[in-house]
């Protein structure tokens, strides 16, 4: 599912994503659409834009936050024009399983947004920088001085949502460093190990404030 007014985005991220092999089983241009499709069709993966008619104000996130009431299975990818964290806490509160957070200008990036997105499809997280740098900001505590430079890097790719191999790549270490640099971060946050990424990614974005309001 795509669910985007604008004419011109939804019919370039059709192709985007039909290109990396995904199926489009329908589009919709406002919430009520949105619903009504997945209503039909119940599908895999739904990708939302956060504002959309009549109001543009969070139309697509409480249409989000329907669906994974009435269609749990159906993974999540909301797509936003500007940091807006409350949207992503509201999604984020409860669970981190098949959720995604994206600002607009990560779509240009093809090959890092098509990864989000079948990280997503197959229940991992998606949680755009912007957003994590931001709560790293907002929630200043003492644990947080205990990281290192480089363990502050870790803590934010696993809050986006990467599993080791993914930190790895992208910090261009071997997957046993990242590990130890985990192993360091829950140690010194006093956070509960967990084999699970996305029961990692909670418990991370819960030292963050994410869901504790």
């Amino acid at each position: 599912m795509i669910a985007e007014d604008s004419v011109l985005l939804r019919v370039g991220l059709v192709k985007i994503v039909e290109l990396a092999g995904f199926e489009v089983a329908a589009e919709a241009s406002n919430a009520q659409e949105l619903l009504t499709a997945v209503e039909q069709h119940h599908p895999d993966l739904a990708v939302i834009d956060v504002r959309m008619p009549p109001a543009f104000t969070d139309e697509g996130v409480r249409a989000a936050l329907t669906i994974r009431t009435t269609h749990p299975s159906t993974a999540l990818l909301l797509l936003s024009q500007y940091v807006e964290e409350r949207y992503a806490t509201d999604l984020l509160a409860t669970n981190t399983s098949g959720v995604g957070y994206l600002l607009k200008q990560r779509v240009a990036d093809v090959e890092e947004f098509i990864e989000a997105l079948r990280r997503v499809a197959n229940g991992g997280t998606a949680l755009d920088p912007q957003v994590v740098a931001q709560l790293l900001v907002r929630r200043p505590s003492p644990p947080l001085d205990r990281l290192t430079t480089r363990e502050r890097e870790v803590l934010t790719l696993m809050a986006e949502g990467r599993s080791n191999a993914g930190i790895a790549t992208q910090l261009v270490v071997s997957e046993s460093a990242v590990a130890k640099h985990i192993n360091s971060i829950l140690a010194k946050l006093d956070l509960p190990k967990a084999d699970a990424d996305h029961r990692r990614v909670l418990a991370v974005l819960h030292h963050l404030g994410v869901g504790t309001r």
